[in-house]
């Protein structure tokens, strides 16, 4: 099962949020995939991601992304990615 909980965070507080939910086994190749999903939801653009936020990921079951990892301009100060299934 999937369930990853994506917060926005601007001056130190959640500004958006969403969970996203799958029944199906988790891949990391399909980690992008996920993340594409929630933030459709939350109408914001994909970060790029790389070998570094997998590992944090698999490591810490936690991943930071920051506004230089997105292509397009963003308009809070970090993005929290929580793996709620552990």
């Amino acid at each position: 099962m999937v369930k990853l909980w994506i917060k926005l965070i601007k001056d130190d507080k959640i500004i958006k949020d969403v969970v996203v939910e799958k029944q199906d086994a988790f891949e990391w190749v399909n980690f992008a995939d996920y993340l594409t999903e929630g933030l459709y939801a939350l109408d914001e653009p994909t970060p790029v991601v790389i070998k570094h936020h997998i590992i944090d990921f698999a490591k810490f079951h936690v991943v930071r992304f920051r506004p230089s990892d997105f292509v397009e301009s963003v308009n809070f100060d970090y993005m929290w990615v929580e793996n709620l299934d552990r």
